[in-house]
């Protein structure tokens, strides 16, 4: 009886739940089902063995620091391919260069080159129940990550190499406001990490190298003078001249000098869910019924510059592209579109509605490509338990380009990236989005898939993981410095890159 037992675990960790299906329905045959109890025999001395060792790994697991283990695969490591493809060659955006904000470290995201798929090593860092939904790299090359549990949020620095955490600050306060559960926070030009908290913004002093790590407070900043109560900051972000901006739930928007403590505030009166972008002149922000342009007057005041009201609301922040163009999203008359402004007054360029009625929604940050955007299908992901077993979100994933007729849809895919969006990388020509593939034997896996900029053209994907904890529930993915893309799953980090 032993080896049928051992048999069928083995089955299901290969292949998955549909294993245990199988051996249900064998069992509803009356001569299996006596088969199997003639021959059930249960020895004590063998169950408390088994207790015992399984107690005993239980111990060791808890024991060790989080990062120090990678991410243990669910059952179905054999149902699904875990690489499809082909190594590809660079093939640039053409596209103008990317202004690079003075007040943020390094290079714009997109500048960095991502994976190429050859023979791609996907490593994973085990950080118990923790996702760390975004990170940023220092000018050192350590990546700085915000992290949530049950426990609340915390920030943490990890070595790009060993994936292991070698600094956590306890961030304090949280909301029990899912609208305020914002994972915003930037690293600036003195490699500080610049955090919003409910109603504050912080900075965190980055010291790495030697045997030593840390992460030292730096400055703190009280917004409860101009956040009222159960309204909570969503979005910071840094403009040319040093400025701080903030956008609050509510539709507060405002200015922080962090040399003077200075702050200026302008209310909105309008509901923000989503980021905000900066660039040279001003802040764009967008609330469920327009896109706004501020830019700091006196004293660092924003003023509105001018207002675009759109049709519907949107499910995506503001992205610059080049010409002086910004796109967002919106929904009309059941179906998602993108829609590309002028900067400069506000006024409509074009828009362009992508995938089919009632089957599309976004609420992932657009992929920036010269004068168009990647956008990534989020329809029908509600929260990690709608894409459990072998669901999966609607297909879909759309370039849209604003051209001197028009904006017109390149290519769509069928990749069904639930939740993550997709993230650009200029210099290999390639988009890369967190997928699941949906399964007929119930089993979840998640690949990081590279598509073609140009093309559309899904030229390789490698597997990831398994299971629930696999999944990122909205994490970004982040090209490093080095050439790995990295993101934050429900268990801890994932890296993919080529090999050396």
């Amino acid at each position: 009886m032993v080896w049928l037992v051992g048999a069928l675990l083995l089955l299901w960790l290969a292949w998955g739940p549909v294993v245990l299906v199988v051996a249900a329905a064998v069992l509803c045959v009356p001569r299996a089902r006596w088969w199997v109890q003639d021959r059930i025999h249960v020895d004590r001395r063998a169950v408390a063995i088994l207790t015992g060792a399984v107690a005993a790994l239980v111990a060791l697991v808890l024991a060790v620091p989080d990062g120090w283990l990678p991410i243990p695969p669910a059952p179905g490591t054999w149902a699904a391919p875990s690489y499809v493809g082909r190594p590809v060659t660079p093939h640039p955006v053409v596209a103008a260069e990317v202004p690079q904000n003075p007040h943020r470290v390094g290079p714009a995201p997109v500048s960095w080159p991502g994976p190429l798929g050859l023979q791609p090593e996907v490593e994973t860092s085990w950080l118990g129940l923790q996702r760390c939904g975004d990170l940023a790299p220092t000018s050192t090359g350590v990546l700085v990550a915000r992290c949530t549990d049950r426990s609340g949020a915390s920030l943490r620095m990890v070595d790009a190499e060993t994936m292991r955490p070698t600094a956590t600050y306890d961030l304090g306060e949280t909301s029990d406001d899912p609208a305020c559960a914002t994972e915003a926070f930037y690293v600036d030009d003195a490699d500080r990490a610049v955090v919003a908290g409910v109603r504050a913004v912080s900075t965190y002093r980055t010291r790495s190298g030697g045997d030593e790590s840390a992460l030292d407070p730096d400055g703190s900043w009280d917004l409860r003078p101009w956040i009222p109560f159960g309204d909570c900051v969503v979005a910071i972000a840094p403009d040319w001249s040093g400025l701080v901006w903030w956008v609050s739930r509510q539709g507060l928007v405002g200015t922080l000098a962090p040399e003077s403590g200075r702050v200026a505030v302008t209310d909105l009166g309008e509901q923000v869910r989503r980021g905000l972008a900066v660039d040279e002149g001003g802040a764009y922000v967008v609330t469920d019924e327009a896109l706004h342009r501020l830019v700091a007057g006196a004293e660092g005041a924003p003023q509105e510059q001018w207002r675009t009201e759109y049709a519907g609301a949107s499910g995506s922040a503001p992205v610059l592209l080049d010409g002086g163009v910004v796109a967002v999203t919106d929904t009309v008359e059941s179906r998602l579109g993108v829609v590309f402004l002028a900067r400069d007054t506000g006024a409509g360029l074009c828009r362009q509605s992508v995938f089919e009625e009632d089957d599309g929604a976004t609420s992932s940050t657009l992929a920036p490509l010269g004068r168009g955007v990647v956008v990534a299908n989020n329809h029908g992901y509600s929260s990690p338990r709608s894409t459990l077993l072998g669901f999966t979100s609607d297909a879909g994933i759309a370039r849209v380009d604003l051209g001197d007729d028009g904006c017109v849809v390149e290519w769509t895919s069928e990749a069904v990236s639930p939740s993550s969006g997709v993230t650009a990388s200029w210099p290999t020509g390639l988009v890369y989005a967190w997928t699941k593939r949906p399964s007929m034997t119930g089993v979840s896996a998640w690949y990081l898939t590279a598509l073609d900029a140009e093309s559309g053209r899904t030229m390789w994907s490698v597997r990831t993981g398994t299971g629930l904890l696999a999944g990122s529930d909205g994490s970004r993915i982040t090209i490093g410095p080095d050439g790995s893309a990295w993101v934050g799953t429900l268990a801890g980090l994932v890296r993919v890159r080529d090999r050396s």
